[in-house]
């Protein structure tokens, strides 16, 4: 893990691509920019464990943090899988408190990041800001809503082919990602997600690969993601 001073510019570049902060005031966003710093994890680093203080707001710029949690009987649980433009990390650094999962790298992975007392410090100067998050909350309680509702309401395949969607489509066909990763996405063991990858695999809906799954037949995939 390296620690590496901050390019106001590039970041600047960075901020203004992002939808949170991409059409406020260009003042603002160089003077956000200037106080970003940049942080290097490798494969597996734990940027935050859960319990751990709320202490700054999180992008990336190249690279994937998941988002993840273990149940007290020892059962991996991934929320999110997040790649280059993401955001994390805002609720524990809006309210001060502890956070609420861990945050890993799953390859190589490059952030930038935001102190919590300069974000609050803007937020209370520019109302525009708040906004910005106020709505970016409101996207993460709809997306764990509709988390809840899956595990409650569908079957394991419908879940795991609907996570496998919504993968593709933020990374490509070819996922990278490995079976105890998914399973973990799905609450469902991974000799269970194995079995249902193969019978997609003998169906060409997709390829099996060491570390890749490569969505063949996006269609057949979504008509597997409806059944109740």
């Amino acid at each position: 893990m390296k620690t590496q001073s901050s390019h106001a510019p590039e970041f600047a570049v960075l901020l203004r691509i992002n939808p949170l902060f991409g059409d406020l005031d260009p003042n603002i966003i160089a003077g956000l920019a200037g106080l970003c710093s940049t942080r290097c994890l490798t494969p597996k680093e734990v940027l935050f464990r859960k319990g751990d203080p709320g202490d700054a707001l999180y992008g990336i710029r190249r690279g994937q943090i998941g988002i993840e949690f273990w149940t007290r009987n020892g059962t991996h649980v991934t929320l999110n899988t997040l790649g280059s433009g993401d955001i994390f990390g805002e609720v524990a650094m809006l309210d001060g408190c502890e956070r609420t999962a861990d945050a890993v790298a799953l390859e190589a992975t490059e952030l930038f990041s935001l102190r919590r007392e300069h974000v609050i410090a803007h937020l209370e100067r520019e109302p525009s800001i708040a906004l910005k998050f106020i709505e970016l909350l409101c996207k993460r309680l709809r997306y764990m809503s509709g988390r809840m509702e899956e595990v409650v309401s569908l079957k394991m395949g419908a879940r795991l082919a609907r996570r496998l969607l919504v993968l593709s489509e933020d990374f490509g066909s070819d996922v990278t990602i490995s079976q105890e990763q998914l399973a973990a996405h799905v609450g469902a063991a991974r000799e269970s997600v194995n079995r249902q990858l193969q019978l997609w695999h003998k169906s060409g809906i997709l390829d099996l690969r060491r570390g890749t799954i490569a969505v063949k037949n996006t269609d057949a995939l979504a008509a597997e993601a409806r059944k109740m």
